[in-house]
């Protein structure tokens, strides 16, 4: 056992009644772990793409929960739905069936190209239990097959199979020996997925778009590619739509705009509106789980499937998904035209409301920070590449700000270097 030192063993002192919520950053320091980097905002309340922090200060909140807001703070449609269930139903085992969570399954193979779903409570959840699937049904349909080609710069997620499945390796080294099992490529390059592909291959596992590694697009015929190449090989294709799914591309799913249907597909973030809430979706030939290979305590309790089910109905019947894809290629433009009023502007890329901009220096923490001071939250995906993901219920004039601010501090950093 670790004995613990006297700074160890010492509890935080308790909250008075005097504190109020301006101590929390000081409060938060001594009680939580320290693996992530803050902003130095406490924020009390949100509303639509706005937030407040305990100043009184006013934000345009572009990152919305890292793309999980999709009808933004406080939606007061989601926050009824979410009362109504609490006071009738909140969670209960999976050895039973509830009325929630199988109108939500329903409702997911209707709107989708597949067949079954499981229903776990987050992104890094969705892809554990796909790579689960794509092993088993490789082991029992491919001769033991249990590889997968995942690319370079890509993100599944933090728990050991899901970060092992992550070609970034900072995110994996902490952790010692990853799990076997996973080949990388470069993304964007169906001949080195060819080129990987051995008879120990169950599945390719691709992001329709890289959202942590950058905002990276592919080409437009790279998924039609892959796909082709996986039917020739027999091979499972898995698309982890986490990040880009439930509207975020400016259709419900993104695979839609490639002209392809995956074999298995994860969904999280944005389809709770908020909620904790992860889906694995799967043609009926690979829904190959059967009692007791998986399961989740939590997974589609009826609180969080009420509040999804609401979200798809609000994004498939409610016009957002058509806000989504109008204010993204606004996005788009806007953001596109920031090149001309400066040469640290290399360009823009992205899909629906989820964007890059692109820098030509890695001054992407600089433009966040000095956004945050002027009422903009932002992400610094990359050094040199600020991430946009409003929520999908964003409004022209909330696009037209927040382009605004950022041209305000690329000109303020043009003039500075100039003076220099």
């Amino acid at each position: 056992m670790i004995e613990a030192t006297d700074a160890q063993s010492s509890q935080p002192p308790a909250v008075s009644e005097e504190q109020t919520v301006s101590d929390i950053p000081a409060r938060d320091a001594r009680v939580h772990m320290t693996n992530y980097r803050r902003m130095p905002v406490t924020v009390v309340r949100g509303e639509g793409t706005r937030v407040w922090d305990t100043e009184g200060r006013e934000y345009l909140d572009f990152i919305q929960g890292i793309a999980v807001n999709s009808l933004g703070h406080a939606n007061p449609g989601l926050a009824d739905v979410i009362a109504k269930q609490a006071h009738t139903l909140i969670a209960t085992s999976n050895l039973f069936y509830t009325e929630e969570r199988t109108k939500l399954a329903e409702m997911l193979v209707r709107l989708s190209a597949l067949d079954r779903v499981f229903f776990c409570n987050s992104g890094a959840e969705a892809v554990e239990g796909a790579i689960k699937i794509a092993r088993k049904w490789g082991i029992q349909h491919r001769n033991g097959a249990y590889e997968i080609i995942s690319t370079h710069n890509s993100f599944h997620g933090r728990t050991l199979a899901a970060v092992a499945a992550t070609g970034t390796p900072h995110y994996r080294e902490p952790f010692g020996p990853p799990m076997p099992g996973f080949v990388f490529v470069d993304f964007n390059d169906v001949a080195q997925i060819k080129a990987a592909t051995t008879g120990r291959t169950c599945a390719v596992l691709l992001e329709p778009v890289q959202g942590e590694g950058g905002v990276n697009v592919p080409d437009a015929d790279y998924l039609q590619r892959v796909r082709a190449w996986c039917d020739e090989q027999g091979i499972l294709l898995i698309l982890d739509e986490v990040q880009t799914g439930c509207g975020r591309a400016g259709t419900l799913f993104a695979y839609e705009q490639a002209g392809v249907e995956p074999d298995i597909m994860t969904l999280a973030k944005g389809l709770g509106g908020g909620m904790p809430i992860g889906a694995i979706l799967a043609k009926e030939a690979c829904a190959v789980f059967e009692p007791g290979d998986h399961g989740s305590t939590f997974g589609g309790n009826s609180l969080a499937a009420a509040a999804a089910t609401y979200v798809l109905t609000q994004l498939t019947e409610g016009g957002v998904i058509e806000n989504a894809r109008a204010r993204g290629e606004q996005l788009a433009r806007r953001l596109a035209a920031l090149e001309d009023i400066s040469p640290l502007v290399a360009g823009q890329r992205g899909i629906g409301l989820l964007r890059g901009l692109e820098l030509t220096d890695d001054v992407a923490p600089d433009v966040v920070a000095r956004a945050l001071g002027r009422g903009l939250i932002l992400n610094p995906v990359r050094p040199n590449v600020v991430r946009f993901m409003p929520p999908l219920t964003v409004t022209a004039e909330e696009i037209d700000r927040a382009t605004e601010i950022v041209g305000g501090i690329i000109q303020d950093l043009e003039a500075e270097r100039a003076a220099r």
